[in-house]
């Protein structure tokens, strides 16, 4: 099925970027995209939208500071000018993939050596094409996140201002009320809406809940380029399903229960673990899955999303499960009834198309 760009282009105006999130977060508003039409609710409403015996899904991964400075250091010379280093993915082979500006001035066996460490160094392995390098840290585990609390910062999203660096507030305002395993460079922003008090309601409700991990990589952030969208690569991100959260969502399933996702990440990580019948597997690995109009879900009933940014891989996600015509009349209803857009703004919960 070919596909035109100019179907996931849409014009926003930039006051309906949030800055920062709704407080309390589930007092974020909630637009029900149904297959009747569209409803105006609040976050906190969704148990209500629920039925006992649905599960919701949830991505635990942890947004780490994956922002930093380096100067790269040659033998016999002096430390160069810096390099902006964003980490994207752990690889297989312990080394992090990350993109740097100025790419160019790396080669393989550049030492870096990272400005807020006093001793923090990673050697470059190798150079892909767009801009992305293999780092080696000198470093791992809880000693490596020692050293990237010290030395680095959020990745927060461009369209979220802050000139002078990310606030004290983003360090807590950017985690999930889900996040427990470090690994993300961008936050999972469906579940940044949840609160104890809301995950408490679903349980009364009687959904169930389950996670699972996806560390979101800084691909996330990358728009797709010129026209032709069959061109567009989505970068690798790690993910994991354990056997009992698949037993979970697979006994809910065939007792009956919607399977919800919170969130673009849990829905590409189902549906890469799912099996031609809709069953999920156990999953451990990476997945570049790329869903567009014409895809057929095989796992996810219903979904919880942000509203996305135009002519983005999110955006043209939502499309594929919802139906293009239904996502675009739904964004010129929450742009015009004033919704907050992107990863701090507000929510939609979606029924599939058809």
């Amino acid at each position: 099925m070919a596909h035109d760009i100019a179907d996931f282009d849409f014009a926003l105006p930039p006051d309906r970027i949030a800055q920062h999130p709704a407080r309390p977060r589930d007092a974020a508003r909630l637009l029900h995209v149904a297959r009747d039409g569209l409803a105006d609710r609040l976050v906190r409403d969704l148990p209500d939208l629920l039925r006992p015996g649905d599960v919701l899904v949830s991505n635990d991964t942890r947004v780490i500071p994956a922002q930093l400075t380096a100067r790269r250091v040659r033998a016999g010379g002096e430390p160069s000018a810096r390099i902006g280093i964003t980490l994207d993915r752990p690889r297989a082979d312990g080394t992090w993939h990350a993109l740097a500006r100025n790419a160019r001035r790396l080669r393989a066996g550049d030492v870096l050596r990272f400005d807020g460490s006093d001793d923090l160094t990673a050697t470059v392995m190798e150079r892909d094409p767009d801009g992305g390098v293999a780092l080696a840290f000198d470093r791992a585990g809880e000693a490596f996140a020692a050293a990237l609390r010290e030395a680095g910062a959020l990745a927060l999203p461009p369209y979220i201002a802050r000139p002078q660096g990310p606030r004290p507030e983003d360090a807590a305002d950017y985690q999930t009320v889900f996040a427990v395993r470090e690994g993300a460079v961008a936050a999972p922003t469906a579940g940044l809406h949840f609160t104890p008090a809301l995950l408490a309601a679903l349980d009364a409700r009687g959904v169930r809940r389950v996670t699972l991990t996806l560390h979101v990589g800084a691909g996330t952030f990358l728009p797709v380029r010129g026209d032709d969208i069959a061109r567009h690569r989505i970068h690798a991100e790690y993910g994991e399903i354990l056997l009992p959260a698949a037993a979970t969502i697979n006994a809910a399933r065939e007792a009956g229960g919607r399977v919800v996702a919170v969130g673009t990440t849990c829905v590409r990580l189902l549906e890469s673990a799912a099996d031609d019948a809709g069953w999920i597997q156990p999953f451990a690995g990476d997945t570049e899955l790329f869903i567009l109009p014409g895809y057929r879900f095989r796992a996810v009933d219903l979904m919880v999303t942000n509203f996305h940014l135009p002519r983005s891989t999110l955006f043209m996600l939502v499309c594929a499960f919802a139906g293009t015509a239904r996502m675009r009349a739904a964004y010129a209803h929450a742009i015009g009834a004033g919704y907050r857009f992107y990863s701090y703004g507000d929510a939609c919960l979606l029924e599939p198309a058809g």
